[in-house]
C-alpha cells in the first residue's frame, strides 16, 4: 500500500499542518508503510498522487479542509482520510454552520455578520461583550475580543485581512471544551483552561501554561450529554469518519457550540491523539481507524 500524506498548503495554518503532516508519517513509516509526504504548496503536487493508494489529508484551513480538495481527490477517484465534500464546505463556513445549528434548535452563541458599514454601536447593544473571527479560518487566527464600538471595529479590521466574512460572536463566560469524534462514538471530552483571556493561537500551540485535563472534570451524566450534543451536531452537518467539536459552558451550565474541526490537529501535543490515548488508542491504532472509517465512507459514496 502506498501512503501519501498531505501537508502544509498555502492557508495561514502552514506551518501547523505541516507539524501534523510530519508527525502522522512518521507513525505511518515506523508501521512499516510507504509513505509519500505531498506539500500542495510545490508545483506539480497533483502529480505525486498518482501512485498513491490511500491519501492521509492534513492539510488545515482553506485549500484543504473546505472540499476543495475532497472534490479533487473524488475526481481523481482516490480514497481519502476524513469528511467529505458538503461537510468539510460547510464546517469550514462558521456562519453558516451556525445557521444550521440554530436551525436544528442546537445551541450556539448569538452572533452577526459584520461588514464595513455597520452600526458598531448597535451590534455592541445586542450582543455584550463578543468575540470577532473571520467565517473561515481555524486555530483562532484573526480572533478577538472587543467589548465597545471602538473595539469592535478595531477587530473587524484585523480579521478582515484573512479575506473571508467576518462575524461577531457573543462572549460566553466560562469554561471551553472539546471533543473528538471517531466514527460513530465520541472520545473523552478535554477541558481547555489557558492563563489568557481565551484559547487563542498562542494558547494553543505557543503557551506552556495552556492546561488540557482529559478525562476532563465532567461527571458521567454530564459526559454523556456533551458525547450525544458534540455527534448530534457533527451529524448534523454531514460529518463522517472523524472530527472535533468545540463547545462552552455558560454561566446557567449549558452547553454552546463554536464550531467543527474536520481536519484536527495531529501534532505530538494535539488534542484528538490526546482523547484517543485516554481510552487506549496509540497513534498508530488511531490512524488505522481513521483509514478504516474512510474507506467506508469513501466505499458507501460510489
Amino acid at each position: 500500500m502506498n501512503l501519501a500524506v498531505l501537508l502544509g498548503g498555502t492557508a495561514a495554518e502552514r506551518e501547523i499542518s505541516l507539524e501534523s503532516g510530519a508527525n502522522v508519517a512518521e507513525c505511518l513509516e515506523q508501521a512499516g508503510a510507504v509513505v509519500s509526504r505531498i506539500d500542495p504548496a510545490v508545483n506539480g503536487w497533483q502529480t505525486r498522487l498518482k501512485d498513491a493508494t490511500f491519501v492521509f489529508n492534513l492539510l488545515h484551513g482553506p485549500g484543504g479542509e473546505d472540499g476543495t480538495l475532497q472534490g479533487l481527490l473524488e475526481f481523481m477517484g482516490l480514497p481519502y482520510s476524513g469528511c467529505g465534500v458538503l461537510a468539510s464546505a460547510l464546517t469550514m463556513d462558521k456562519i453558516r454552520t451556525k445557521l444550521l445549528w440554530q436551525g436544528a434548535t442546537l445551541k450556539t452563541p448569538p452572533f452577526k455578520v459584520l461588514t464595513v458599514d455597520c452600526d458598531w454601536q448597535a451590534v455592541i447593544d445586542e450582543l455584550g461583550s463578543v468575540f470577532v473571527k473571520p467565517a473561515l479560518e481555524g486555530s483562532s487566527l484573526g480572533m478577538s475580543r472587543a467589548d465597545s464600538a471602538t473595539q469592535l471595529r478595531e477587530a473587524f479590521d484585523q480579521a478582515v485581512r484573512f479575506g473571508s466574512a467576518v462575524m461577531a460572536e457573543q462572549f460566553v463566560s466560562g469554561p471551553e471544551y472539546t471533543v473528538a469524534i471517531l466514527g460513530d462514538r465520541a472520545l473523552p471530552s478535554i477541558r481547555i483552561d489557558v492563563s489568557g483571556e481565551f484559547y487563542d493561537f498562542d494558547a494553543k500551540y505557543r503557551s506552556h501554561e495552556t492546561l488540557f485535563s482529559c478525562p476532563s472534570d465532567l461527571n458521567p451524566a454530564e459526559e454523556l450529554a456533551l458525547a450525544d450534543l458534540a455527534l448530534s451536531a457533527f451529524r448534523i452537518t454531514g460529518g463522517e469518519v472523524w472530527g472535533r467539536v468545540d463547545v462552552m459552558r455558560d454561566a446557567a451550565g449549558d452547553w454552546q457550540l463554536l464550531e467543527v474541526n474536520t481536519v484536527p490537529g495531529m501534532t505530538s501535543h494535539s488534542l484528538v491523539p490526546m482523547a484517543a490515548k485516554a481510552v487506549g488508542l496509540s497513534l498508530v491504532e488511531l490512524l488505522s481507524e481513521i483509514y478504516l472509517h474512510s474507506m467506508g465512507a469513501r466505499h458507501a459514496q460510489r
